[in-house]
């Protein structure tokens, strides 16, 4: 299981996706779940993202919302750490 790091920025969009959309709160928690478990799982769609962010790397909550994250390097275990930068629906994070 890979540790997930919560950014200060991706902390602040996730609480605004809550506050406008509460019934998508357990869908992300499971997403994100899964991200640290398998974050190559085929349900999260996760791929590379090109031109103004690339290097980092996104996947699917649902239809239209986006977790953009990037591996980091761990200190404590063999696989690399999720830092988690932001969340929101397609446009909002692309």
């Amino acid at each position: 299981m890979r540790l997930l790091i919560w950014g200060k920025t991706f902390i602040k969009a996730f609480k605004r996706v809550i506050k406008k959309h509460p019934m998508l709160r357990d869908e992300i928690e499971a997403t994100l779940w899964l991200l640290s478990e398998e974050p190559f799982a085929s349900q999260l769609a996760t791929h590379k993202l090109k031109g103004e962010l690339s290097g980092l790397w996104a996947c699917s909550v649902g239809y239209d919302m986006r977790v953009i994250f990037e591996f980091v390097e761990s200190e404590e275990q063999n696989e690399d750490d999720i830092f988690l930068l932001d969340i929101g629906t397609h446009d909002e994070v692309y």
